[in-house]
């Protein structure tokens, strides 16, 4: 046998689940501290996404327990109340790799790439020896299955080595649906930044809607730690829905294959029906681009011809995809899930507008908690998101931290050596990116990979939040100067009044106009609380005008009806200025008055809304309150006409439309350009304002 024949006798074909059996570390369970937070990750990730799924409110426990006389051997147990799994698909989830419903959707989801458990359940096999064991019920049935397997990696499919039906009952109540996995591995518990805690705590943050318990019960069988973070929200995520890839994101080998498993007969139609944004003008123009027939047929395309149509489809301008397929946290929930787990003085959260990279929907989301009991001497703290699930190691490698260290924080009031890197203060930093196909920088989903889009579109919605911390910031500053000032007053002239005029033996003057002059300004105090009788957020404005001048204001207030808040008790009436922001028209306040505004909110719960921003049009500088900026009032206005538009029925849009085009006299604006699917962005990201 020649020595090339020996060579080749030598190569055999790997299984995948053999090649992750040698190369844990890609999965997350390289160090023994990260092994038990990769298993508790995926665990998690599961219920959740099970349960949001089926619309069940998310209840997940979370044990573990430390094995006595068993150096580095935990065991976890975790409990969901989600849908089950039915007895037939046990195996194939947690026994076989690359096996899972979500990897050729194309929508938002915590897990795509049918590894995370079975890793789990490999991971123990290959430490300890031990099998895993599964217990489910499914609504449908009056009994639990249990079953004990492990994993064959040479042929990558369960090793089912027990199953037995049984009643499934907690606390003396019968389970009627969830799922239960126990599992014993080689890892090692520990608290701190980097801990199971910490890990759930941050879940929670992202996923107010669901209820998460963690016990850690040590070697010697004590409870030792004990957490509950209750859900503080009952409303579930927005159901998401699968779309079409986009011309913009699609590959050559991919493109071959659909052209390949094709059953329409022409180009044009395979076009449409396969991609999203793609109307029958842009599906025609891309054959013209590319030089091939209308009717071409897909399958019969050869290889340079479909290089001629991807590049075809890199040149033409098509309608950006729909983003039913993100569930963003949103701004309310994002600011609940914060003040819940973090003692502070100040949050401001922001969600911004969904945009496309490479054919990609993505959305982002940022919120920044400030003052408490957070040190302010170290760097702030970062809280790191891809889809709702936390991002706890390679925190320097991660496109995240590396947007959040490229602003000059110091302009917002935070320090930073050189305006760049990680600020220090007292202060959170969280951002959150919702998409489709979030890139990571590894198997291990650890850190998000860079892309220039992205970066810049998380960058503007930190510069927003830095703005809205230095507004706050600079307002606490004068409010505080103003009272201090005014403290000083009230305590030093009345007594010197009072002396003056007993030694004089005249009446005690009025000071309201000597006080007014000295203080020579207009502070506006402001309070938000919640009234326990009446199960309303109450909202009270007073407005003083210390100057020897008559002033005239229109006071404006931002409230959270996006929410599904109700403004009651407003006396003063006023108008609606723009979603989410309503005005008052005050009369002229006369020297040494003062007037008040006062509203409740309805439809909330305790603690959703905390603080009001307050804004003032006038030409004298209000104390307390920021100059409203008509130019981001604007932008406000036009974000919230696209997102009405978004929400309108297609017939609605269609007879918009038309009317538009009508009255404008619009000729070349055709039903395709100014498809439907347009509002699920906007017009004018496309460059169509004017039109």
């Amino acid at each position: 046998m020649s020595i090339a024949e020996k060579m080749a006798s030598n190569q055999k074909q790997i299984a995948i689940s053999e090649f992750f059996e040698k190369n844990k570390h890609f999965l997350g369970f390289d160090t023994l501290p990260r092994a038990i937070i990769t298993a508790v990750k995926e665990a998690v990730d599961n219920s959740l996404d099970a349960c949001e799924e089926a619309r069940i409110l998310p209840d997940i426990s979370i044990e573990i327990q430390r094995v006595p006389k068993a150096k580095d051997q935990l065991i976890l147990i975790s409990k969901d109340n989600g849908p089950g799994i039915p007895q037939k698909s046990i195996e194939n989830v947690f026994g076989k790799l690359l096996y899972g419903s979500r990897f050729h959707a194309i929508r938002q989801s915590r897990g795509q790439q049918g590894i995370g458990i079975t890793g789990v359940v490999m991971y123990s096999q290959l430490t300890t020896g031990k099998q895993t064991y599964v217990k489910s019920k499914i609504a449908s049935e009056s009994t639990a299955v249990e079953v004990k397997l492990g994993i064959d990696t040479r042929k990558n499919k369960a090793v089912k080595y027990a199953q037995e039906r049984l009643i499934w009952s907690e606390n003396d109540t019968i389970v009627e649906h969830g799922l239960m996995i126990k599992t014993q591995m080689k890892a090692k518990f520990q608290r701190g930044s980097q801990s199971i805690v910490q890990y759930l705590k941050m879940t929670s943050i992202v996923n107010p809607h669901a209820n998460i318990r963690f016990k850690y019960i040590n070697s010697d069988g004590e409870l030792e730690i004990n957490e509950f973070w209750k859900r503080a929200t009952k409303s579930l995520p927005a159901p998401v829905k699968a779309i079409k890839p986009h011309p913009h994101g699609i590959h050559l080998g991919q493109l071959q294959r659909m052209l390949k498993d094709s059953d329409e007969r022409k180009l044009t139609s395979f076009l449409r029906q396969n991609f999203s944004g793609v109307s029958t003008r842009a599906a025609k123009e891309v054959c013209k681009t590319a030089s091939l027939s209308d009717s071409a047929k897909p399958k019969l395309l050869k290889t340079e011809q479909v290089n001629s149509l991807l590049e075809a489809c890199s040149n033409v301008k098509f309608l950006p995809p729909p983003t039913n397929c993100l569930s963003p946290i949103e701004d309310l929930l994002i600011k609940k899930g914060l003040s819940k787990t973090i003692d502070s003085k100040f949050v401001t959260t922001l969600t911004r507008s969904p945009r496309v990279t490479s054919g990609n929907p993505y959305q982002i989301e940022v919120g920044l908690i400030y003052g408490g009991k957070m040190p302010a001497d170290q760097q702030v703290q970062l809280l790191r998101f891809a889809n709702r699930v936390p991002l706890m190691y390679q925190q320097g490698g991660c496109l995240l931290t590396q947007s959040i260290s490229s602003v000059d924080w110091r302009q917002y009031g935070l320090e930073q050596a050189g305006g760049k890197g990680i600020p220090k203060g007292p202060a959170t930093i969280l951002v959150h990116l919702a998409s489709t196909n979030v890139q990571f920088t590894s198997e291990a989903k650890e850190a998000v990979a860079s892309n220039e889009d992205v970066m810049q579109e998380i960058r503007k919605a930190l510069l927003e939040l830095g703005r809205n911390l230095r507004r706050h910031m600079k307002k606490k500053k004068k409010m505080a100067k103003a009272q201090e000032k005014f403290d000083l007053i009230n305590d030093i002239l009345p007594a010197i009044a009072e002396k003056a005029s007993t030694l004089l033996k005249k009446p005690i003057p009025d000071l309201a106009a000597t006080i007014s002059k000295i203080m020579n300004a207009v502070i506006l105090e402001q309070k938000t609380w919640w009234d326990k009788d009446t199960k309303t957020t109450r909202i009270n404005a007073k407005l003083f005008n210390y100057t020897s001048r008559a002033r005239s204001y229109t006071i404006l207030m931002n409230w959270p009806e996006k929410q599904g808040a109700k403004m009651i008790d407003n006396d003063r009436g006023g108008r609606k200025e723009t979603v989410g922001l309503w005005a008052w028209k005050l009369e002229t306040l006369q020297p040494g008055e003062n007037t008040v505004i006062e509203f409740g909110l309805d439809n909330l719960e305790k603690g959703d809304w905390t603080e009001t921003e307050v804004f003032y049009r006038g030409s004298a500088e209000v104390i307390g309150a920021s100059k409203l900026d008509e130019k981001i009032l604007e932008e406000m206005k036009i974000q919230n006409s696209n997102e009405i538009l978004k929400e309108m029925e297609v017939e609605e849009i269609d007879e918009t439309i038309s009317n538009v085009a009508s009255r404008a006299k619009v000729s070349n604006l055709t039903d395709e350009k100014l498809h439907k699917e347009s509002y699920q962005t906007t017009l004018f990201d496309r460059g169509e304002k004017d039109e």
